[in-house]
């Protein structure tokens, strides 16, 4: 779990409910049609907007944000100078059994290709095409929250509108005034509130877990090609620290 993504939720969520409750409490800031027009407003606009497959696992892509998949990148390094110093050892056919016990199905199919005898070119465009298939799914799903946050403020906007016109209807009638007022403000109020708690910072983190999805299956690909080629297992090394920030380039061989 991402500790991160998760404490921030929760206090952002305390601190503004928190408020709330200190001023006039939670109670006045409830209303049921500004309810309907933000949250049924937008989420009747995601239809629209997205395939239902997708809308289908919106929970799934929010639990991305909360739970991902994690990848020990320097323990992933070092397993691929293990396979790198097997493979010079006793031949890349001795890969056979790691590539079928793989659990990382990425570098399971790549290791397996390798295996198999392809060529260096058709394993680097058949690992590509799956990396860029990958990475356009996961932008695409990640849009679904980038689109929550501006169907949000738009519905608050039209909510607005219409708690506007409602007023300006009835202002010989001050009773109604107050009611319509407060569909106007609590509307924007939601449709803020559905922006930038939910909407655009889970888009952001989305955007950063495709981004390391990115560069582990990156780290595998250089590193099937290198055991591929028979390159030095130090050398392999070298290439795929590049890929980390200095300070967490540590080597095996020191």
């Amino acid at each position: 779990m991402d500790l991160g993504t998760v404490v921030g939720l929760v206090v952002m969520l305390a601190l503004i409910f928190s408020a709330m409750a200190m001023g006039v409490g939670i109670g006045p800031y409830i209303d049921i049609p500004s309810v309907l027009i933000v949250f049924g407003g937008t989420a009747g606009a995601l239809l629209i907007a997205f395939k239902m497959e997708q809308m289908k696992n919106f929970g799934k892509y929010f639990m991305i944000a909360i739970k991902p998949p994690k990848e020990n990148i320097p323990e992933l390094i070092k397993k691929m100078v293990d396979y790198s110093i097997k493979a010079r050892r006793d031949g890349i056919l001795a890969l056979e059994s790691d590539a079928n016990n793989e659990s990382n199905l990425f570098l399971k199919k790549g290791l397996s290709m390798a295996v198999d005898g392809n060529e260096p070119d058709i394993i680097r465009t058949l690992l590509e095409t799956d990396m860029e298939q990958t990475d356009n799914r996961h932008k695409s799903n990640g849009t679904i929250f980038d689109n929550l946050a501006g169907y949000g403020g738009a519905m608050g906007m039209i909510g607005t509108l219409i708690g506007l016109v409602a007023m300006l209807m009835n202002m010989s009638d001050p009773s109604k005034i107050g009611p319509s007022m407060a569909v106007a403000l609590l509307t924007t109020f939601y449709g803020a509130l559905l922006g930038n708690v939910f909407g655009a910072p889970i888009a952001s983190i989305l955007s950063i877990r495709n981004n390391e999805e990115s560069l582990v299956k990156s780290i595998i690909l250089e590193g099937i090609l290198s055991i591929q080629a028979g390159d030095n297992p130090r050398n392999l090394e070298a290439k795929l620290l590049a890929f980390l920030p200095p300070k967490e380039r540590k080597s095996q061989f020191e």
